[in-house]
């Protein structure tokens, strides 16, 4: 198992699966409407990681140390549909 899969593996239900699904088009749509964004996706990622690494560790119980500092994944993972962190 990697990393990513030792993060609560057994609280995975396909909602999350869908709710990644959402929000890849949601922001395709974004940046689809407005191509200037573009430019300011590393600094918007940077944030939005922080944030949710925030979120994460609260919501889960886990030390905020338990993930990574940096986002593990780039923006074309992310957006991309086969690609799924296990």
């Amino acid at each position: 198992m990697n990393r990513f899969g030792q993060y609560q593996p057994n609280l995975r239900f396909n909602s999350w699966r869908y709710t990644i699904k959402e929000q890849r088009l949601a922001v395709s749509e974004v940046l689809e409407e407005n191509p200037s964004l573009r430019s300011e996706l590393p600094e918007t990622q940077h944030k939005a990681y922080q944030f949710a690494r925030l979120a994460t560790a609260e919501e889960t119980g886990l030390s905020e140390q338990t993930f990574p500092v940096t986002r593990p994944f780039s923006f074309g993972q992310m957006m991309d549909e086969h690609f799924w962190p296990e």
